[in-house]
């Protein structure tokens, strides 16, 4: 018998001709045929790998509290130390932030930068920019994400400088170093050029999305105020002038207003107060509320008034909301958790729960993500570690 080999054309037009006569046919034979005529090679497509990081705590629980509904997922980025204000790249892809770490060799605050998508912190140290020593705070990327600016001490010494010793009238304060200058860095620790060098405290400097312009907090004017300059430096334009600090100031997402944490001495005593602390270098960040005003400084509106410590607030990438820490609600001091609050001062959200320590919250530029210092999962230790959420509406 010999068998006459067709091509596949001849042969479906030959089926299809048939299947004219009898259509009811045709279609469950063709499916068929086409079927086992030019069947793809299986594909076994791998599994993306974990994220870096933990998402459930030591014990198997959930690392997200039963009311914190805007967290999709979370995880713990850090582990063994003290991890704070982490800000995004321009591009989204990377973070720098400060640490205080043992096993990083950072005995007070230094500067580190990685991508929380692909770096294990768990088992590394990521890479480290402020190489010069020091005390380090306060970094941020400049456009084009190879550069990063941050407050430093190391001209004055290398080594880190001491920390104010608990008081006896029991009053919470943070130092305000003299020595701390702005200075910029490539990812690789080497310092390109300094943006400040006035005498007394530079330091909680940020960039304006615009790429333009840059706003910190000085006392080159005897107080605690906030200023603008460009981002080579020139052009230093004073935002407020009232008595009392202001700092952890950002741009808006359109760069055309400002957003910070302020204390307003309401009274002679507490104004007293307020400048001989200061005169100590110090300053006490118990009584602290948020503000917004044009970026030049102008239509300043205080938008909280909840009492007590309100403070690290960032935008919401609409521009129309703010979250921010606060402890209002705590007769104690503590816990201090996340809300959310309308430009306006309305709308007021709570975010984060429990009984720990939520602070320095910052969204991406894309609103997917929020990166959040905490010490929940600390195993009872006073670590306060960076975590990632996937944030939902």
């Amino acid at each position: 018998m010999t068998v006459r080999r067709v091509g596949w054309d001849t042969f479906a037009a030959a089926i299809l001709s048939h299947a004219m006569n009898r259509p009811t046919l045709a279609l469950p034979l063709l499916l068929l045929l086409a079927s086992c005529a030019e069947q793809p090679e299986p594909r076994n497509t791998p599994e993306p790998p974990p994220l870096p990081g933990l998402t459930t705590a030591a014990d198997g629980s959930s690392l997200i509290h039963p009311e914190e509904k805007h967290f999709k997922s979370l995880r713990q980025l850090t582990f063994g130390g003290d991890f704070a204000e982490a800000y995004w790249s321009f591009s989204g892809e990377q973070l720098v932030f400060q640490a205080t770490s043992e096993k990083w060799e950072a005995p007070c605050d230094q500067i580190f930068v990685f991508n929380p998508f692909v770096d294990d912190l768990v088992n590394g140290r990521p890479d480290h920019i402020s190489i010069k020593g020091g005390r380090t705070t306060c970094s941020y990327f400049l456009p084009g994400d190879s550069l990063v600016l941050f407050a430093s001490t190391h001209e004055h010494a290398a080594t880190c400088p001491g920390v104010p010793e608990r008081r006896a009238d029991g009053k919470y304060v943070w130092p305000i170093y003299p020595s701390f200058d702005i200075h910029v860095s490539d990812l690789q620790g080497n310092l390109k050029y300094k943006l400040t060098d006035s005498p007394g405290y530079d330091a909680e400097a940020t960039v304006s999305p615009k790429g333009d312009r840059i706003v910190f907090t000085s006392m080159r004017d005897g107080d605690l105020d906030l200023y603008t300059m460009n981002v080579d430096g020139s052009d230093v334009r004073r935002v407020t002038d009232t008595p009392g600090y202001d700092g952890g100031a950002f741009f808006s997402p359109d760069g055309s207003k400002l957003l910070w944490r302020a204390s307003r001495p309401k009274t002679d005593a507490e104004l007293k107060e307020y400048r001989e602390l200061l005169k100590e270098g110090l300053v006490m960040p118990t009584n602290m509320e948020l503000y917004v005003a044009n970026a030049d400084g102008s239509d300043m509106r205080q938008i909280t008034e909840l009492g007590q410590a309100n403070w690290a607030p960032y935008w919401h990438p609409s521009g129309e909301k703010i979250i921010f820490a606060s402890n209002h609600k705590s007769e104690r001091g503590f816990p201090f958790t996340l809300f959310m609050i309308n430009v306006d001062g309305t709308g007021l959200e709570q975010v984060s729960f429990g009984d720990t320590f939520d602070a320095f919250p910052v969204f991406s530029k894309d609103g997917r993500h929020l990166v959040f210092s905490s010490n929940r999962n600390n195993g009872g230790t006073r670590d306060t570690n960076l975590f990632i959420a996937e944030w939902q509406d």
